[in-house]
Order: structure tokens, then C-alpha cells, then sequence
């Protein structure tokens, strides 16, 4: 009956390499949105070289480049949640990261526990919701007191909300 037992917990430990899918696939999702973010970024500032050198200026230029600029860097943010990820479940249920270990690498990517991991992922969700309200406040009009009002008071309550989260972690 040992045999059994020791065939069906081997079995059952090495079901963790599965893990492996979505560490593999979050690194894919990672790579392909700095891609995109960068491809972004050069649309920018090509768009940017061509209106200066025909002499142009069209009447929303600078909102369209600051709105450019804030997806891209809400895409390189949604990139870094997805290596943190899957950094985060390859330590967990894999293996220590040897290399970066013996480099002395940032500790950033460090995961000893899930809920270490939650709150890494957390902090980078948050800063993506940030920068994508800041994205679609360019886009909003305000039409009365009452509107600029509500828009000063997501403001204070987005504030209110990063003193929180930074007062919670070690610095």
C-alpha cells in the first residue's frame, strides 16, 4: 500500500508543472505588450516628426500624443502585471530563480507566498486603473460645477486611495 501512496503523491506533485502553461503564456502576453506599447510609442513620434516637418498643427495634436503616450504606458504596466505574474507563480510552485539570485537582481520579482504575490499584482493593477482614469479624463467634458465637482472629488478619493496603498507597504 506504500507504493501506492508514494506513485499517486509523485503523480500528484508533478501536476504543479501545469503551472508552467501559464508562466510560459503570461511571458508571451508580457513580450507581445511592450511590442504593442512600442509600436505605439514610434506611431507617436512619427506622427509627431511628420506634422513639425510639413508645418502643421491640427487643433487636438497635443491631446492626441498625451492620449498616445498614456495607452502605451498603460500598456507597459499591464505587461510588467503579467511578468509579475508569472515570475511570481514559477517561484511559487516551481523552483527558485537561481540566476537572478546570483546576480544579485532587484527583489521586486521575489515571491515567497500568494499573498505576496496578490500584493505585488495589486499595486501594478492599481497604477494601471490610475493611468487609464487619467486617459479618459482627457477625454471628458465638463459642462457644469457640479461635473467639475465630481471630477475634484475622484481626484481626492484616488489620492486618498495611493496614500493607503503606499502606507501599507515597506519602503
Amino acid at each position: 500500500m506504500k507504493w501506492i501512496e508514494n506513485v499517486f503523491e509523485s503523480i500528484l506533485w508533478n501536476t504543479r508543472f501545469f503551472v508552467l502553461l501559464a508562466v510560459i503564456f503570461s511571458m508571451f502576453g508580457g513580450i507581445a505588450l511592450f511590442v504593442v506599447a512600442s509600436v505605439d510609442i514610434y506611431d507617436v513620434v512619427g506622427n509627431v516628426i511628420h506634422t513639425y516637418m510639413n508645418h502643421l498643427h491640427p487643433e487636438d495634436f497635443h491631446e492626441t500624443i498625451v492620449v498616445g503616450l498614456i495607452g502605451a504606458v498603460d500598456l507597459y504596466l499591464m505587461a510588467v502585471v503579467m511578468f509579475i505574474f508569472g515570475f511570481g507563480l514559477y517561484e511559487l510552485f516551481i523552483s527558485e530563480i537561481d540566476i537572478a539570485k546570483a546576480q544579485g537582481a532587484s527583489k521586486i520579482l521575489e515571491i515567497h507566498s500568494l499573498d505576496e504575490l496578490k500584493d505585488k499584482l495589486g499595486k501594478v493593477i492599481v497604477m494601471v486603473l490610475v493611468v487609464s482614469f487619467f486617459q479618459r479624463v482627457l477625454h471628458t467634458e465638463y459642462h457644469g460645477a457640479v461635473e467639475m465637482l465630481y471630477f475634484a472629488g475622484s481626484i481626492l478619493g484616488l489620492a486618498v486611495a495611493l496614500y493607503f496603498l503606499h502606507k501599507g507597504g515597506e519602503h
